[in-house]
């Protein structure tokens, strides 16, 4: 890692750890706390879709691993007394194993087949919810315990930030890796050429697999997450926008860079609450700047000259 990269890191962990709790002590909105928080789990999903574009797929069914991932988790701290700390990582092994059955046979297929199929994924997942008596159906699942350890905060919003900020770190960090290995540097090949991969003896499935199953455990303990801070989930909970929306957070951070989802998700985020002022012409307007920006931005937010700042993919 180069020093200027490591100088951002430093930045980047002293505002969130130090300066963020900081400055909302100081001016007293504890409500940016679950906002920041809800950021940071986003982003872990997108980093997820982030990864999936990275193999040359277009993935729009985050929100189905989200959803799984969350009602999994509740599913174990309710019924079986699972503790959350045991209950999150056994979401995203659980959603990642369901991802191996489901992309062992799309991922097979173009781009543009394996878009369409993912399209679907998050409304059967809400159909699923409904219908299953696990999940108690459309009354979904509440009353869900705090995670221990942090019930017994005084401050448990401050809590969740930080379980969530560390979670961000270490998901980025991990990409970060993967991307800069050899597996990262052979998932590389997929965008440019599939065929010319395959005649020099990369194994595409494999190698498609083992990032869809990565990408859709992110998406799982993001969800379980959320439904540790909301202390519910319903069918409801991850809609087909919400999987749009984590493709979107890619595409406006940079699908070139490893932290262009977290960025994207942050101006996203606070660009639509900002938005909420115009009223009707709220989505009229979040659309069109969407639009202008991947016109004016095709590489995204990070392609203004801070690439070796926040890591290039290359």
């Amino acid at each position: 890692m180069k020093r200027n990269q490591i100088f951002a890191l430093a930045a980047f962990l002293f505002v969130v750890l130090i300066g963020v709790p900081w400055l909302i002590q100081v001016t007293g909105r504890w409500d940016f706390y679950y906002t920041l928080t809800s950021v940071a789990l986003l982003s872990i999903a997108s980093a997820g879709v982030w990864l999936t574009f990275y193999i040359g797929r277009i993935n729009i069914g985050q929100g189905a691993y989200a959803l799984a991932g969350g009602y999994f988790s509740a599913i174990l701290v309710t019924k079986l007394g699972v503790s959350f700390w045991l209950a999150l990582p056994l979401a995203g092994i659980f959603t990642a194993v369901v991802s191996i059955f489901i992309g062992w046979p799309i991922l097979r297929l173009r781009g543009v087949y394996f878009a369409m199929v993912t399209l679907v994924l998050t409304e059967v997942a809400r159909l699923t919810a409904l219908a299953m008596p696990v999940t108690n159906g459309a009354k979904g699942i509440t009353s869900i315990p705090l995670p221990s350890g942090i019930a017994s905060l005084e401050n448990t919003k401050l809590g969740f930030y930080y379980v969530a900020v560390a979670l961000m770190i270490l998901v980025f960090a991990a990409m970060y890796r993967l991307v800069n290995s050899r597996i990262g540097h052979l998932c590389r090949s997929l965008q440019q050429n599939e065929e010319l991969a395959s005649s020099i003896g990369v194994n595409i499935t494999y190698l498609r697999i083992i990032a869809y199953s990565i990408s859709s455990f992110f998406g799982g303990i993001a969800g379980a997450m959320f439904v540790a801070i909301s202390q519910s989930i319903y069918p409801s909970s991850f809609q087909v926008a919400d999987s749009v929306n984590f493709m979107l957070n890619c595409f406006l951070g940079g699908l070139g860079y490893v932290f262009g989802p977290m960025l994207g998700t942050l101006v996203l985020y606070f660009g639509w609450d900002l938005l909420f002022q115009t009223g009707k012409l709220q989505l009229l307007i979040y659309s069109s700047l969407l639009i202008l920006l991947m016109l004016v931005l095709p590489n995204g937010l990070l392609s203004i000259r801070l690439s070796s700042l926040f890591g290039d993919r290359k």
